[in-house]
């Protein structure tokens, strides 16, 4: 398996929705004297989309240089278009990955800044309003999107801003000459040294040398769990390794909770569900939360060990997409996620056995035949898939 590197002396911060992270962004923006280095999967133009755009324009117009890489289809077209005249009106670098699928279907999911190298913000929270629907922007909804980011400062930072480099890089156009000088490049690990808490890896998914990075950062830590594995997660349809490792751990003592998000795309929601019977009898307490859009990627693992960032636990994240995610090392900050996920467990409603004991042989089976589609796709498309 693929080594997390781990560096120390960081100063991690966890960041619940975007009324926590988008003042703490836009601070750093409009403090920043030499470079801010920007992706995002969505990049709505709403009144948050107009401030983050605002702010990155101010930002090149004093002299910073901007670089800005937003996903063709996760922004739209019409919006990526109208941003990219925006931008080059204010000498904003900006590039869009995968337009019209030239590159294949993948798309990129990371959410990622990095200002003056010396603060970098990674999570799941896509540039859009809290209160409305991140796939349609005229649904309103119940509650503000559940969602989290951290703010990282310390020798970390330095990893994170290799890597959004080589992302820049490799969305440009480049020859399989660049190419092959890129993947020499991705190969350099930009580990700082250190050896005190607290203790955080930058782990990334990509079609090169990261194909299964975050899933392996998964299950390594899972594998080792002794007490408690606790996740929060809007999509749940990992592979099979990925559901047996969560059992395996329920079946040896160790408490495995999953929260999953429920309501917005019925497909997804009987995907998940046809996993819940054989999870629930390995002992896994599975919980729905329908309160509101649950988008939170985040886990924690015993007292020591969590993870927050952009990769959702199915075939699309671990398998296709390029995604990131912060692990950290250190039960403060451990705690800290615990408490969040336990919080979304108690706005939560707890799936029982018999909830799929008395369900119907026309609902069983369409849970089943869900799933066959899904993984068929999967294995189309996302190489690994099982």
């Amino acid at each position: 398996m693929r080594t997390v590197h781990y560096t120390a002396n960081n100063d991690i911060t966890l960041l619940e929705t975007g009324l926590a992270l988008f003042p703490a962004l836009l601070a750093a923006i409009d403090a920043a004297r030499y470079d801010v280095h920007f992706e995002t999967y969505i990049f709505e133009n709403d009144a948050i989309g107009q401030q983050v755009e605002a702010a990155l324009i101010r930002a090149a117009r004093r002299g910073v240089r901007v670089r800005v890489v937003a996903d063709w289809w996760g922004t739209g077209r019409r919006q990526a278009t109208r941003l990219g005249l925006a931008f080059a009106e204010a000498d904003v670098r900006y590039r869009v990955f995968n337009p019209w699928f030239r590159r294949g279907v993948a798309r990129t999911h990371r959410k990622i800044a990095v200002i003056d190298r010396d603060v970098a913000f990674v999570g799941g929270i896509n540039v859009n309003d809290d209160w409305y629907c991140d796939y349609d922007a005229t649904r309103r909804l119940p509650a503000p999107r559940w969602d989290f980011a951290v703010q990282v400062r310390g020798p970390l930072v330095a990893v994170i801003h290799h890597e959004v480099q080589v992302q820049w890089a490799r969305v440009g156009r480049l020859g399989l000459i660049k190419r092959i000088g890129l993947f020499r490049e991705m190969r350099k690990r930009v580990v700082p040294g250190g050896d005190k808490p607290v203790q955080a890896a930058l782990v990334v998914r990509d079609s090169l040398r990261n194909r299964h990075t975050i899933q392996r950062a998964y299950l390594q830590a899972i594998g080792r769990a002794k007490q408690s594995v606790l996740m929060a997660n809007p999509y749940f349809a990992p592979g099979h390794k990925f559901r047996e490792a969560l059992a395996v751990a329920a079946q040896r003592g160790v408490e495995v909770c999953l929260l999953i998000g429920v309501g917005e795309i019925w497909l997804q929601d009987m995907v998940a569900r046809s996993f819940y019977p054989k999870l629930l009898a390995s002992g896994v307490k599975v919980y729905e939360y329908r309160k509101t859009q649950l988008h939170a990627k985040i886990a924690v693992v015993d007292d020591d060990w969590s993870t927050v960032g952009s990769s959702n636990c199915d075939g699309l994240s671990l398998f296709l997409n390029q995604e990131a995610n912060v692990v950290v090392k250190d039960a403060g900050f451990a705690a800290t996620v615990r408490h969040h996920i336990l919080g979304g467990i108690a706005d939560a409603v707890m799936i029982r056995q018999e909830d799929f004991q008395h369900a119907s042989w026309m609902r069983r089976s369409g849970y089943e035949v869900a799933y066959f589609f899904y993984k068929l796709a999967m294995r189309i498309f996302a190489i690994g898939y099982a």
